[in-house]
């Protein structure tokens, strides 16, 4: 049941799988035995730490596997952002001979961003912020005539966590190649709904999160081409080939790698899956509510994406309200949602607050139904209108378009 009644429990409608996603059972089950059965460090010479040493051995070489290169170029850490932080500044530092120009992009992920930022201020370098097209498209073109002699790294992202869009990045990657500078994506978003093979993508760095493909919070990876330099940030030992100091996570690289593994062998179909109810999603939402605007590539984005605009509203009110019946979304990025300020992804392709103000973003998952979408869609309208009737603030889709 759904209607809150005394001593019973309302049902959740979860649709912020881009901030989290719950644990597999089969990733719980694999994780299970290493937090207290075979509970060894790996770098012991005995029998628990042999058995740990093996586990984490077999996770390497199946990342490796679904990633499409050797196990030598996995290091596991402790989430995405830590494993955009090591690549960004990693790079930077360790190729900082050749230069200290950086290029990246208006709608990265704080990681990227405050990463950048840091490497600004403490470290002298400069960066380049490409702007986005009005769908959050990098254009080549504008890549292209961004590198300098003395840039070292690029980074843009595979697929952006706010409003989903998908960018070109083998063309990007190649342009990158072509002068020389190394190039890295970050792939939270993508692992599990596109083709992550590093080779295909021609990418030198790659980063995954555990915590968006049903392993738990906590759990990351970084892709490093053989070659690559990188400096490491954390010190204290030779773990992950000297790139990652730290008694490794055992239990959670075991659940990375079962994840990872789960999510790719099933990808094609549940990306078919998810774009159909996506699809009907945004084409329910843009009929029955007037005034709404679709934030993100309509074709190129992710396929379990929905970010939309309601304007005249603001998001955490719709947030509040849509709770009430126990259905769970986000104004944007989970990293800043601690934060007042309207999203940096939307004002970069929509220079417009009350926009920014009103976007919401549904993203669906695994356990996502039809049933469970049209429930919302039941709801939704009569939030929207009710909130509007309160608001001050009256402005034009056309306003806010152009």
């Amino acid at each position: 049941m759904r209607k809150t009644q005394i001593g019973v429990k309302m049902k959740k409608i979860y649709l912020d799988n881009a901030a989290t996603t719950q644990v597999d059972s089969r990733v719980l089950k694999a994780m299970l035995p290493f937090f207290s059965e075979k509970y060894g460090n790996p770098s012991s010479f005995h029998s628990l730490g042999l058995e740990a040493k093996n586990a984490l051995d077999f996770a390497r070489k199946k990342t490796a596997r679904l990633l499409g290169c050797v196990p030598e170029e996995i290091i596991f850490t402790g989430s995405g952002t830590e494993s955009c932080n090591l690549a960004v500044k990693g790079a930077a530092l360790a190729n900082k001979k050749k230069g200290r120009h950086i290029i990246t992009s208006k709608i990265e992920h704080h990681a990227i961003l405050n990463s950048c930022e840091w490497l600004e201020k403490e470290m002298g370098y400069s960066v380049t912020y490409l702007n986005v097209g009005s769908s959050g498209l990098v254009s080549p073109k504008d890549l292209e005539k961004a590198i300098r002699k003395d840039t070292v790294l690029i980074s843009i992202m595979y697929a952006n966590n706010e409003i989903g869009t998908i960018q070109p990045i083998r063309a990007l990657a190649k342009i990158a190649h072509r002068k020389k500078v190394l190039f890295h994506t970050d792939a939270c978003q993508a692992a599990g709904l596109l083709d992550i093979d590093v080779k295909r993508l021609g990418v030198d760095l790659l980063t995954i999160n555990g915590s968006k493909i049903y392993a738990p919070k906590g759990t990351g990876l970084l892709f490093v081409k053989k070659g690559v330099g990188l400096m490491p940030l954390i010190h204290g030992g030779a773990h992950e080939f000297g790139l990652r100091a730290g008694t490794e996570n055992i239990a959670g690289i075991v659940g990375l790698a079962t994840a990872l593994e789960i999510a790719q062998r099933g990808r094609k179909r549940e990306a078919k899956r998810l774009s159909a109810l996506r699809d009907y999603f945004i084409k329910e939402i843009m009929r029955r509510i007037p005034c709404t605007l679709l934030n993100g590539h309509a074709k190129k984005r992710l396929p379990n994406n929905v970010n939309v605009s309601f304007l005249d509203v603001e998001g955490e009110s719709v947030l509040l309200h849509l709770d009430k019946f126990g259905i769970c979304a986000s104004t944007g990025s989970a990293c800043s949602s601690q934060s007042l300020d309207p999203s940096h992804v939307i004002l970069a392709i929509r220079p417009h607050y009350e926009a920014a103000h009103g976007s919401i973003r549904f993203s669906l998952g695994r356990k996502t139904t039809r049933n469970e979408i049209d429930f919302v869609l039941a709801r939704l309208p009569g939030i929207i209108e009710k909130l509007r009737s309160l608001s001050p603030v009256h402005v034009s889709k056309k306003e806010v378009s152009n």
